[in-house]
């Protein structure tokens, strides 16, 4: 009777943690949501709670207040950001590539996952006000300096270039996606435009040539520079890349 006793009380004990959970993530959902769409002063805990459909006593008890809340959601952003960058990596891809595909990664998912918006939001309107909180942008910053030093260990940039000027350039490049998204631009034109930016750098940065061993585009597209094996009339897609031949209409 004891065993089986203790046995239906692990198992409650176990229901228990999972519905906190679920309660603390749909509180951190929401707290992105609202903090990526009214900012943080304007962002109560109140209508945070009612959004996520729970008591304001159920959000104090995962949450003293809205500052341990907002570093909720900016650990959050943080985590997919390297989960993103580590996958990324795990697949074999260039240092380089990979920092070209995770700066494609950021601007879907400013549209789509309100953890990292809401992450460079809470940054902007928090700078200065507290010490040892974390700060969105220079977690992006520094995800895109290692990916780019990785590339540099990897003999992936040109040499006669200082590589302060290269990283000055591509860091700048790489924050300016949350600045244009934050203009409102639908997504296929964010797209778009952070295509158009490494069809630009990549050239720039790698020696002479290689740039044909990079793909500009999200992952799944075409790379954006003709091979010598291209003819030279061959059509472009949408991202500016050879239509492979019988393929009509636009890739994009």
């Amino acid at each position: 009777m004891a065993r089986t006793r203790n046995r239906s009380m692990g198992r409650a004990g176990t229901v228990v943690q999972e519905r906190s959970e679920r309660t603390r993530r749909k509180l951190v959902q929401a707290g992105a949501e609202l903090f990526h769409r009214n900012g943080y002063a304007n962002a109560t805990l109140g209508e945070i709670a009612a959004y996520a459909g729970v008591t304001k006593g159920a959000l104090y008890f995962h949450f003293a207040s809205k500052e341990e809340l907002a570093e909720a959601v900016r650990l959050r952003g943080c985590a997919l950001l390297h989960e993103a960058v580590r996958e990324l990596g795990a697949s074999g891809l260039r240092p380089l590539q990979t920092l070209v595909d995770t700066t494609h990664w950021l601007a879907r998912n400013l549209r789509e996952e309100p953890a990292i918006p809401a992450g460079f939001r809470i940054a902007k309107e928090c700078a200065g006000l507290r010490e040892g909180v974390t700060d969105f942008h220079r977690v992006w910053l520094a995800a895109v300096c290692e990916l780019l030093g990785q590339a540099r260990e990897a003999g992936e940039l040109r040499t006669e270039i200082a590589w302060e000027s290269i990283e000055s350039l591509v860091a700048a490049a790489a924050c300016g996606i949350e600045m244009l998204a934050g203009t409102g631009m639908p997504y296929a034109e964010l797209q778009r435009r952070v295509t158009g930016l490494w069809s630009l750098l990549l050239p720039s940065l790698v020696p002479e040539g290689a740039e044909a061993n990079y793909r500009a585009g999200t992952p799944g597209t075409y790379p954006l520079f003709r091979s010598a094996d291209d003819p030279a009339d061959a059509p472009l897609d949408a991202f500016g890349a050879p239509v492979p031949a019988g393929v009509t209409g636009s890739t994009g």
